[in-house]
């Protein structure tokens, strides 16, 4: 019997704009761990691709309730990232825009691209593998929220 193995998705030749949300709810963060490639069982903040014809604002709006049912208050752009191509990586280039939100509503229902969601303090960061600069990224999402 021969094993199954999950191959990444085929990535465009050009940058993909991206954005993700560092969600605040009574002091806490939401960490995310992510179910498939790139990036598979590592965590880190709910988000996807920006979609033609749409803001920064709608697409983490649109991205955070499709992956978690979430809504949210956006409060600010809180950082960005730049995640490059590598031959040690499958990923893709992207342009990662993050923001700093508050919950506003519902609680984490996850789909398909997503296999675990926890409520942390944001001190407890550094017990999870995340994705690279993640911490970075929620300390700027932290001081835009003050907490």
């Amino acid at each position: 019997m021969t094993a199954v193995t999950e191959a990444a998705p085929a990535q465009p030749r050009h940058p993909q704009l991206a954005v993700s949300a560092a969600i605040f709810r009574e002091g806490r963060l939401l960490l995310v761990r992510r179910a498939r490639m790139p990036g598979k069982g590592l965590y880190s903040l709910p988000g996807g691709r920006v979609e033609f014809g749409e803001t920064l604002e709608q697409a983490v709006v649109r991205e955070v309730a499709e992956e978690t049912a979430l809504s949210i208050e956006i409060v600010g752009l809180a950082g960005r990232r730049e995640v490059l191509p590598s031959a040690a990586s499958a990923a893709g280039h992207y342009v990662i825009m993050v923001f700093a939100a508050r919950w506003a509503g519902g609680e984490p229902q996850l789909n398909g691209e997503l296999d675990d969601a926890r409520w942390i303090g944001p001190d407890e960061l550094a017990s999870f593998s995340t994705t690279e600069g993640l911490a970075e990224l929620v300390e700027g999402a932290r001081e835009l929220i003050g907490t």
